[in-house]
């Protein structure tokens, strides 16, 4: 989630959560990572296949989509999320020469249009923190193959909740003593109730790979930060001739839709 506009004076360190979460980092993230990917894809592997991973954070999807057999290449605006996705690449698959790593922004066109198109556009919770969505999510489909799949997350618009999100947020960055009790305030629900409830429905502690405590601080220090409803993103991406091929949404919580789209009408996957 590290990509992030230049021209944005309040921000959140991206990075810096990133390299935490790698200190804690094992082997069933990975793996829940992996098979997370595998499902949103509708594939076992990947061989022969191009993947870029946009604002590609941590690097742990950019791993999966090479231990699928993807050509990866990776790219974040943020230098500390790039450091973090080469240090992973170096504890797994370092010399590997089918994982490139840069650092860009999807919101350079010049950037963009010199990467090449790809079979998989991956970009998870990432678009709605460059400060310019709409323009972010245009930009994606530059690096998209015909045929090819483009699989985002864009945060849900929840009306007035959204609003007081984008307050919690705004403080969180530009105060100290703000981000204490903004988590004292807020763990209780984002990490215990969260935990419950994925133990009630027999989910991984380790949904996607990620980690409650550093979704949690992502979740309330993430700004910019922009939302749009399902119906929004997908009348957008209608509008560019692609197709939705699978959309997960998450009711009225707060939290990211998962969209995959292709512009082959009949594809259901890889």
């Amino acid at each position: 989630m590290g990509d992030i506009s230049a021209a944005s004076a309040v921000r959140f360190r991206f990075g810096e959560n990133w390299s935490r979460f790698l200190k804690h980092l094992d082997e069933h993230q990975i793996r829940d990572a992996h098979d997370s990917l595998k499902w949103m894809l509708g594939c076992e592997a990947m061989e022969g296949k191009t993947f870029v991973d946009v604002g590609s954070g941590s690097g742990i999807f950019s791993l999966a989509a090479r231990s699928l057999g993807a050509a990866v290449h990776s790219f974040d605006f943020d230098g500390e999320s790039v450091r973090c996705t080469e240090e992973l690449k170096r504890r797994y698959l370092p010399g590997d020469e089918g994982w490139k790593i840069r650092q860009g922004s999807i919101l350079d066109d010049d950037f963009v249009a010199s990467l090449g198109r790809f079979d998989v556009v991956y970009s998870w919770g990432v678009l709605h923190h460059t400060g310019a969505m709409w323009k972010a999510l245009e930009n994606a489909t530059m690096l998209l193959k015909p045929g090819g799949l483009l699989y985002i997350s864009v945060y849900n618009d929840q009306g007035l909740l959204t609003r007081y999100w984008e307050i919690v947020k705004f403080a969180y960055n530009r105060s100290p003593v703000c981000r204490f009790f903004i988590i004292l305030l807020h763990s209780p629900y984002l990490i215990g109730v969260r935990f419950l409830s994925r133990a009630i429905r027999g989910k991984s502690g380790y949904e996607r790979g990620m980690s409650l405590w550093y979704d949690m601080l992502d979740w309330l220090g993430g700004y910019p930060f922009e939302t749009a409803i399902p119906e929004e993103v997908v009348g957008f991406y209608r509008g560019m001739g692609l197709s939705p091929v699978k959309v997960i949404t998450c009711g009225r919580r707060n939290g990211c839709n998962e969209y995959v789209f292709t512009s082959d009408p009949g594809s259901s996957g890889l």
